[in-house]
């Protein structure tokens, strides 16, 4: 009667979270590096289905103990919702169809199958946050291995030119998809072959670091071959598949050394040796009954209903939708320029409203890009990785560098975010960046999601707005010092048209 009981509520689950669910296929159906995904509830259930004599040997009884973790999850779900963190609601999502099997069946249970419970983890489009890293460390890692090879290297970001031609470290050579990969097979790989802790941890830990340094020498050895063949060779499409026929290889090797140090089956090991499973299945059962099973199937079904509740409440506008900015005020000592020097404007999307100006002073010139944002949701939200100051795939912009700088704004003192762009034509702009969360100024994307989700828990909505300030790249560096200048003057009329707009 245990399986029906706990097929019961994790089929609730997936109703009552199925927007968060769907959204997690929808991931995995457009994105390649996240493909895999499909596969992982298919393989836990394999995992399962390997050690069901142990399963079957164990009395189901269901824990109330569990009850609290379960609401705990739903309430990390509620806050992932509210702040509009995909990871998070999706991480909460896992947790609760997790959490779900004590529950109703108890923690003996899920100790025989800890590890398929834990390996639906994978299943969680997660990893995008470490692609610019990523990207700096294989642009660092090529320039060496060029100047090492006596190529001379013109580095500037994730820029290289060299004598044959000029190359882009991109998303695409970021090598998250490598590593991404690599961990979760390496963890399926580990729990299969070995049966000690350790050498199931060093194992993965081979699996993080392996995927690294190949891709840095999958992107010198690209380079390279481009180089010396005149660009004939690894261009295009081209570079694509030797890089992924280059991570076969090393992923193959990694996996016939690791096989090596193979633990044998009969390895004591809780849970999942064969004397384990033999001395699990020869302990007496007793029957579950059905009263118990029936309580904790429906208290857990009416706490993860409290949450998809909850959020349906706080998403209801309270206020109508922002369709226009207010106009920003006089700017002490700056004039309003209609023609502007760029045309250069943020890759922001799904804002409510979005304006972008121009200011001239003495023949400086500064420009002011502001993004609105309201009843913000999964797919129209302010901090979002889609949201960018420029693409990877931008055929004229790249960003090549940034940092942070402390300003002084409408009385208070921010760390913005700094950055500078090159234009492939040769001109180039020095950007600040930061928020403003219903009156609050931050450059964090962090805080932001926090303010955003205190914001809408205590009934003030989620009115935000990004605030990008630029001026023309100037080799003394003084472009900072003329973004100062007009952030000082322009900060209390900011405020005021922000202010004005949550407002109406």
């Amino acid at each position: 009667m245990a399986l029906p009981a706990l097929a019961v509520a994790l089929v609730a689950a997936l109703i009552l979270f199925h927007e968060t669910a769907l959204a997690m296929v929808a991931i995995w159906a457009r994105s390649d590096t996240y493909a895999h995904g499909m596969l992982v509830p298919a393989i836990s259930l394999w995992l399962v289905w390997r050690v069901r004599a142990s399963v079957g040997a164990v009395t189901p009884r269901g824990s109330y103990l569990a009850l609290p973790l379960l609401a705990a999850a739903g309430l990390a779900w509620l806050l992932g919702q509210v702040a509009a963190v995909n990871a998070l609601t999706q991480f909460a999502f896992v947790a609760i169809l997790v959490l779900t099997v004590p529950a109703v069946v108890g923690w003996e249970v899920v100790r025989t199958i800890a590890f398929p419970l834990a390996f639906l983890f994978f299943a969680v489009p997660f990893g995008d946050f470490t692609q610019p890293k990523l990207m700096e460390w294989t642009a660092h890692a090529t320039v060496f291995g060029l100047r090492l090879s006596g190529v001379p290297v013109f580095h500037e970001g994730q820029h290289l030119v060299i004598p044959s031609g000029s190359w882009s470290v991109v998303e695409a050579c970021s090598g998250v998809r490598y590593l991404i990969a690599s961990v979760t097979v390496g963890t399926l790989f580990a729990y299969l072959t070995y049966r000690s802790l350790s050498r199931r941890l060093l194992f993965v830990g081979v699996s993080i670091l392996v995927p690294i340094v190949a891709n840095w020498l999958r992107a010198y050895m690209i380079v390279m071959l481009g180089h010396l063949s005149g660009n004939r060779l690894a261009v295009g499409v081209d570079h694509l598949i030797y890089g992924w026929a280059f991570f076969g290889v090393v992923i193959l090797a990694m996996f016939w050394i690791g096989a090596r140090w193979r633990e044998d089956e009969d390895v004591p090991m809780h849970g999942t040796g064969a004397q384990d499973t033999a001395r699990v299945a020869a302990r007496p059962t007793v029957p579950s009954t059905a009263g118990p099973l029936a309580v904790t199937t429906l208290l857990s079904v009416l706490t993860m209903a409290i949450w998809p509740l909850a959020d349906r409440e706080l998403a209801r506008p309270t206020v109508p939708q922002v369709d226009q900015i207010a106009p920003l005020g006089t700017v002490p000592g700056w004039q309003r320029d209609e023609q502007g020097f760029t045309d250069w404007r943020p890759a922001f999307e799904g804002d409510s409203a979005s304006t972008q100006l121009y200011f001239e002073r003495d023949g400086t010139q500064v420009g002011v890009f502001l993004a609105y944002y309201q009843n913000q949701r999964e797919n129209r939200k302010l901090v979002s990785s889609t949201n960018a100051l420029a693409r990877s795939d931008d055929a004229r912009w790249a960003r090549i560098g940034g940092g942070t700088h402390e300003i002084a704004v409408d009385g208070g003192v921010v760390q913005v975010r700094t950055a500078d762009l090159r234009e492939h034509a040769g001109t180039g702009l020095r950007v600040w960046q930061w928020y403003w969360i219903n009156g609050r100024w931050t450059a964090s994307d962090f805080v932001a999601k926090a303010y955003t989700a205190l914001s809408r828990l205590t009934a003030r909505g989620d009115d935000s707005a990004v605030i990008i300030v630029f001026a023309a790249r100037r080799a003394d560096g003084g472009a900072d010092a003329v973004l100062g200048d007009f952030v000082g003057a322009a900060g209390p009329a900011l405020a005021e048209s922000l202010e004005r707009t949550r407002k109406r």
